[in-house]
Protein backbone atom coordinates (compact mmCIF):
# COMPACT_ATOMS: atom_id res chain seq x y z
CA UNK A 1 0.00 0.00 0.00
CA UNK A 2 1.55 3.31 -1.07
CA UNK A 3 -0.88 5.65 0.67
CA UNK A 4 -2.39 5.47 4.13
CA UNK A 5 -5.05 7.88 5.45
CA UNK A 6 -3.92 9.81 8.49
CA UNK A 7 -6.05 8.94 11.51
CA UNK A 8 -5.94 11.27 14.49
CA UNK A 9 -6.31 9.35 17.76
CA UNK A 10 -7.16 11.16 20.98
CA UNK A 11 -4.96 10.43 23.98
CA UNK A 12 -5.87 9.95 27.62
CA UNK A 13 -4.05 12.00 30.26
CA UNK A 14 -3.17 11.76 33.92
CA UNK A 15 -1.77 14.19 36.43
CA UNK A 16 1.55 13.63 38.20
CA UNK A 17 1.87 10.50 40.27
CA UNK A 18 1.73 6.78 39.66
CA UNK A 19 3.53 6.18 36.38
CA UNK A 20 5.40 9.50 36.28
CA UNK A 21 6.33 12.41 38.52
CA UNK A 22 4.98 14.85 35.92
CA UNK A 23 1.66 14.94 34.00
CA UNK A 24 1.57 12.39 31.19
CA UNK A 25 -0.38 11.17 28.17
CA UNK A 26 -1.32 7.53 27.67
CA UNK A 27 -2.79 5.25 25.01
CA UNK A 28 -3.16 1.49 24.85
CA UNK A 29 -1.10 0.13 21.98
CA UNK A 30 -4.03 -1.75 20.46
CA UNK A 31 -5.67 1.55 19.44
CA UNK A 32 -2.80 2.46 17.15
CA UNK A 33 -1.97 -1.14 16.20
CA UNK A 34 -5.50 -1.73 14.94
CA UNK A 35 -5.40 1.41 12.77
CA UNK A 36 -2.11 0.28 11.22
CA UNK A 37 -3.58 -3.19 10.57
CA UNK A 38 -6.61 -1.59 8.88
CA UNK A 39 -4.37 0.41 6.54
CA UNK A 40 -4.24 3.75 8.31
CA UNK A 41 -1.43 5.94 9.63
CA UNK A 42 -2.10 6.73 13.31
CA UNK A 43 -1.18 10.15 14.69
CA UNK A 44 -1.63 10.80 18.42
CA UNK A 45 -3.31 14.03 19.43
CA UNK A 46 -2.25 15.99 22.56
CA UNK A 47 -4.92 18.06 24.30
CA UNK A 48 -4.47 21.48 22.73
CA UNK A 49 -7.94 22.92 21.96
CA UNK A 50 -6.39 26.04 20.45
CA UNK A 51 -4.61 23.85 17.87
CA UNK A 52 -7.66 21.78 16.89
CA UNK A 53 -8.03 23.38 13.46
CA UNK A 54 -4.37 22.74 12.66
CA UNK A 55 -4.70 19.09 13.64
CA UNK A 56 -7.89 18.77 11.61
CA UNK A 57 -6.20 20.22 8.53
CA UNK A 58 -3.68 17.39 8.67
CA UNK A 59 -5.82 14.31 9.36
CA UNK A 60 -8.24 12.30 7.24
CA UNK A 61 -10.28 10.84 10.09
CA UNK A 62 -10.79 11.09 13.85
CA UNK A 63 -10.80 8.25 16.38
CA UNK A 64 -12.19 9.21 19.80
CA UNK A 65 -10.87 6.81 22.42
CA UNK A 66 -12.21 5.79 25.80
CA UNK A 67 -10.64 6.37 29.20
CA UNK A 68 -11.20 6.25 32.94
CA UNK A 69 -13.22 9.47 33.08
CA UNK A 70 -16.61 10.93 32.15
CA UNK A 71 -18.04 13.87 30.22
CA UNK A 72 -18.95 16.72 32.57
CA UNK A 73 -22.74 16.37 33.16
CA UNK A 74 -23.15 20.14 32.93
CA UNK A 75 -22.37 19.84 29.21
CA UNK A 76 -25.63 17.97 28.63
CA UNK A 77 -27.76 20.06 30.97
CA UNK A 78 -27.58 18.00 34.17
CA UNK A 79 -27.80 20.02 37.38
CA UNK A 80 -26.21 17.34 39.57
CA UNK A 81 -23.11 15.17 39.20
CA UNK A 82 -23.14 11.52 40.29
CA UNK A 83 -20.51 10.80 42.99
CA UNK A 84 -18.77 8.28 40.71
CA UNK A 85 -18.36 10.74 37.83
CA UNK A 86 -14.75 11.74 37.15
CA UNK A 87 -14.07 14.55 34.68
CA UNK A 88 -11.01 15.63 32.71
CA UNK A 89 -11.88 19.14 31.61
CA UNK A 90 -8.91 19.78 29.31
CA UNK A 91 -9.34 16.49 27.46
CA UNK A 92 -13.08 17.05 27.01
CA UNK A 93 -12.57 20.63 25.80
CA UNK A 94 -10.08 19.38 23.22
CA UNK A 95 -12.22 16.47 22.04
CA UNK A 96 -15.28 18.69 21.68
CA UNK A 97 -13.26 21.09 19.52
CA UNK A 98 -12.00 18.19 17.41
CA UNK A 99 -15.46 16.67 16.96
CA UNK A 100 -17.07 19.95 16.01
CA UNK A 101 -14.29 20.70 13.56
CA UNK A 102 -14.44 17.21 12.08
CA UNK A 103 -18.19 17.49 11.63
CA UNK A 104 -17.78 20.86 9.91
CA UNK A 105 -15.31 19.24 7.49
CA UNK A 106 -17.33 16.00 7.24
CA UNK A 107 -14.29 14.00 8.28
CA UNK A 108 -15.03 10.39 9.25
CA UNK A 109 -15.43 9.90 13.01
CA UNK A 110 -15.36 6.71 15.07
CA UNK A 111 -16.15 7.04 18.78
CA UNK A 112 -15.21 4.17 21.08
CA UNK A 113 -16.75 3.79 24.56
CA UNK A 114 -16.30 7.24 26.16
CA UNK A 115 -15.69 8.51 22.63
CA UNK A 116 -19.22 7.48 21.67
CA UNK A 117 -20.57 9.31 24.71
CA UNK A 118 -18.55 12.44 23.85
CA UNK A 119 -19.83 12.31 20.27
CA UNK A 120 -23.42 12.14 21.49
CA UNK A 121 -22.97 15.09 23.84
CA UNK A 122 -21.18 17.15 21.17
CA UNK A 123 -24.22 16.73 18.91
CA UNK A 124 -26.74 17.62 21.61
CA UNK A 125 -27.57 14.34 23.35
CA UNK A 126 -27.45 13.33 27.02
CA UNK A 127 -25.97 10.51 29.10
CA UNK A 128 -26.93 8.11 31.85
CA UNK A 129 -24.48 9.05 34.60
CA UNK A 130 -24.38 5.63 36.29
CA UNK A 131 -26.14 2.67 34.69
CA UNK A 132 -26.89 0.66 37.87
CA UNK A 133 -28.77 3.65 39.33
CA UNK A 134 -30.95 4.20 36.26
CA UNK A 135 -31.45 0.79 34.61
CA UNK A 136 -33.26 -1.85 36.64
CA UNK A 137 -31.72 -5.30 36.21
CA UNK A 138 -28.82 -3.91 34.19
CA UNK A 139 -26.18 -6.22 32.76
CA UNK A 140 -22.61 -6.06 34.07
CA UNK A 141 -21.48 -3.31 31.71
CA UNK A 142 -18.24 -3.13 33.68
CA UNK A 143 -17.57 -6.79 33.02
CA UNK A 144 -15.67 -8.79 35.66
CA UNK A 145 -13.81 -10.94 33.10
CA UNK A 146 -10.86 -9.66 31.03
CA UNK A 147 -11.51 -7.07 28.32
CA UNK A 148 -10.00 -9.48 25.82
CA UNK A 149 -13.13 -11.63 26.23
CA UNK A 150 -16.79 -10.88 25.45
CA UNK A 151 -18.97 -9.63 28.27
CA UNK A 152 -22.41 -9.74 26.67
CA UNK A 153 -24.21 -9.62 23.34
CA UNK A 154 -25.65 -6.60 21.56
CA UNK A 155 -28.43 -6.57 18.98
CA UNK A 156 -27.70 -4.47 15.89
CA UNK A 157 -30.53 -2.44 14.40
CA UNK A 158 -31.48 -3.59 10.92
CA UNK A 159 -31.00 -0.99 8.21
CA UNK A 160 -28.20 0.87 9.99
CA UNK A 161 -24.72 1.27 8.60
CA UNK A 162 -23.26 -0.61 11.57
CA UNK A 163 -25.49 -3.62 10.88
CA UNK A 164 -24.46 -3.55 7.22
CA UNK A 165 -20.78 -3.44 8.17
CA UNK A 166 -21.12 -6.29 10.65
CA UNK A 167 -23.25 -8.40 8.30
CA UNK A 168 -25.16 -9.91 11.22
CA UNK A 169 -27.90 -9.06 13.70
CA UNK A 170 -26.16 -9.94 16.98
CA UNK A 171 -22.55 -9.71 18.08
CA UNK A 172 -20.64 -10.49 21.26
CA UNK A 173 -18.80 -7.49 22.70
CA UNK A 174 -16.55 -6.58 25.60
CA UNK A 175 -17.90 -4.03 28.07
CA UNK A 176 -16.07 -1.50 30.25
CA UNK A 177 -18.38 1.42 31.03
CA UNK A 178 -20.66 2.72 33.78
CA UNK A 179 -22.29 5.40 31.61
CA UNK A 180 -24.24 5.22 28.35
CA UNK A 181 -26.22 7.31 25.90
CA UNK A 182 -29.53 8.37 27.45
CA UNK A 183 -31.16 10.60 24.83
CA UNK A 184 -29.48 10.32 21.41
CA UNK A 185 -28.59 13.61 19.77
CA UNK A 186 -31.14 14.83 17.20
CA UNK A 187 -29.12 13.70 14.17
CA UNK A 188 -28.08 10.35 15.61
CA UNK A 189 -29.92 7.04 15.30
CA UNK A 190 -29.46 4.06 17.60
CA UNK A 191 -27.68 1.19 15.84
CA UNK A 192 -27.12 -1.24 18.74
CA UNK A 193 -28.70 -2.16 22.09
CA UNK A 194 -27.94 -4.58 24.90
CA UNK A 195 -30.60 -6.95 26.24
CA UNK A 196 -31.26 -4.61 29.19
CA UNK A 197 -32.13 -1.77 26.81
CA UNK A 198 -28.86 0.15 27.19
CA UNK A 199 -27.91 1.94 23.98
CA UNK A 200 -24.68 0.40 22.69
CA UNK A 201 -24.17 2.35 19.47
CA UNK A 202 -25.23 5.43 17.53
CA UNK A 203 -24.59 6.79 14.05
CA UNK A 204 -25.41 9.74 11.81
CA UNK A 205 -26.61 8.31 8.49
CA UNK A 206 -26.28 11.67 6.75
CA UNK A 207 -22.53 11.79 7.30
CA UNK A 208 -19.68 10.29 5.31
CA UNK A 209 -18.87 8.12 8.35
CA UNK A 210 -20.00 8.93 11.88
CA UNK A 211 -20.40 5.95 14.21
CA UNK A 212 -20.03 5.50 17.94
CA UNK A 213 -19.98 2.17 19.77
CA UNK A 214 -19.96 1.53 23.49
CA UNK A 215 -17.63 -1.46 23.37
CA UNK A 216 -13.95 -1.68 22.40
CA UNK A 217 -13.52 -3.04 18.84
CA UNK A 218 -9.77 -2.47 19.02
CA UNK A 219 -9.60 -5.74 21.00
CA UNK A 220 -11.01 -7.62 17.98
CA UNK A 221 -13.37 -9.82 20.00
CA UNK A 222 -15.07 -10.95 16.79
CA UNK A 223 -15.21 -10.41 13.01
CA UNK A 224 -17.58 -7.44 13.34
CA UNK A 225 -14.91 -5.49 15.25
CA UNK A 226 -12.37 -5.90 12.47
CA UNK A 227 -15.02 -5.06 9.87
CA UNK A 228 -15.91 -1.84 11.69
CA UNK A 229 -12.32 -0.65 11.92
CA UNK A 230 -11.64 -1.58 8.30
CA UNK A 231 -14.75 0.35 7.20
CA UNK A 232 -13.71 3.39 9.21
CA UNK A 233 -10.21 3.52 7.73
CA UNK A 234 -11.58 2.91 4.23
CA UNK A 235 -13.95 5.89 4.68
CA UNK A 236 -10.96 8.07 5.61
CA UNK A 237 -9.18 7.56 2.30
CA UNK A 238 -8.94 10.91 0.47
Amino acid sequence: MTSRPVIGITLDSEEAGGYAKLPWYALRRNYSDTIVAAGGLPVLLPHDPELADLYLDRIDGLLLTGGAFDVDPSLFGATERHPLVIVKARRTEFELAMVRGALARDLPILGICGGEQLLNVALGGSLIQHIPDEIAGALAHEQPNPRTEPGHDVALVAGTRLAAIAGTGTIAVNSAHHQAVKAPAPNLVVNARAADGVIEGVEDPSRRFCIGVQWHPEYHIGPADSALLDAFVAACRP
